[in-house]
């Protein structure tokens, strides 16, 4: 009799996007279009599409939480993924059950500002972030105006982004990956500072109308990878991979008036249980 293994649970802990392009709907396909098993815990509900972000309602600190721990008592997921958190009382209520049930592949991209300039992490809550989740994660995952948000000063060069990478490593204990995606020139560099050391990851910049959820789409990827037993540095070459195959994919799509999805499925990808 065949035995087959169930594939590593992800945990996304994260906004819903009705438009299906960011959010815990973007993680749900990434997670599983690389071969994890997708569990999703929401952390606000959003009014948006390619336009951008026109409501945010956030769900009580306690029905998330409920949510976080239901999932991992049950499930026991390998890796966690958080996005969007929202207030300061639900970052504390994540950070509890984190806390007291220790996951050792959390991955925060904090979603302080959408793509679009609406905040969507409250001022007050985001000292409370760095005080509580950040020291729980394995990697976080800045674009360069989040990591100038936190550090304290703009970013302009690689350079910057790998002295700003290290310093944010030293100060949280955990490792972070500062995205140049918003730096100009035909490549797109990210940065990732751990235990002192800088590694170094660029991709050709493609010509496309569709970038929404990218910020998810690589955070999610990293957590899959991680889940399935990659190192931290190689979870990230490999979630870069993916995420410029996904940009490609959809290049040519026109799903909405604004700032389009990407390719979650992309035809080509080796070793997932992706299908042309």
């Amino acid at each position: 009799m065949k035995t087959t293994v169930a594939p590593p649970v992800v945990l996304s802990i994260a906004g819903s996007d009705p438009s299906g392009g960011a959010g815990v709907q973007a993680d749900i396909k990434t997670i599983s279009a690389l071969g994890g098993y997708a569990a999703a815990a929401i952390t606000a509900i959003t009014v948006q599409h390619t336009c951008g972000v026109s409501a945010v309602e956030y769900l009580s600190p306690d029905l998330v939480a409920r949510q976080v721990e239901a999932v991992i008592e049950d499930l026991h997921p390998v890796s966690v993924k958080i996005g969007m958190t929202g207030t300061a009382s639900t970052i504390r209520a994540v950070a509890e059950v984190l806390r007291r049930q220790a996951q050792p592949n959390v991955v925060l991209d904090p979603v302080l500002v959408s793509t679009s300039g609406r905040t969507l992490t409250p001022r007050d809550a985001v000292e409370t972030l760095c005080a509580e989740l950040l020291p729980l994660c394995r990697v976080v995952t800045p674009n360069l105006d989040e990591a100038a948000l936190l550090i304290g000063h703009s970013i302009e060069t690689p350079d910057e982004m790998a002295e700003t990478a290290l310093a944010l490593s030293r100060r949280y204990g955990c490792a972070f990956l500062v995205k140049g995606g918003h730096l100009s020139g035909a490549q797109s560099p990210d940065l990732l500072a751990e235990n002192g050391r800088v590694h170094e990851y660029s991709a050709e910049r493609i010509d496309t109308p569709n970038l929404h959820g990218t910020g998810c789409t690589l955070s999610s990827a990293i957590a899959t990878w991680l889940a399935r037993g990659e190192s931290l540095p190689e979870a990230v070459r490999r979630a870069k991979e993916y995420l410029q195959r996904a940009i490609a994919g959809a290049r040519d799509w026109r799903l909405g008036r604004g700032n389009g999805p990407l390719c979650h499925f992309p035809c080509g990808l080796e070793d997932t249980h992706c299908k042309p």
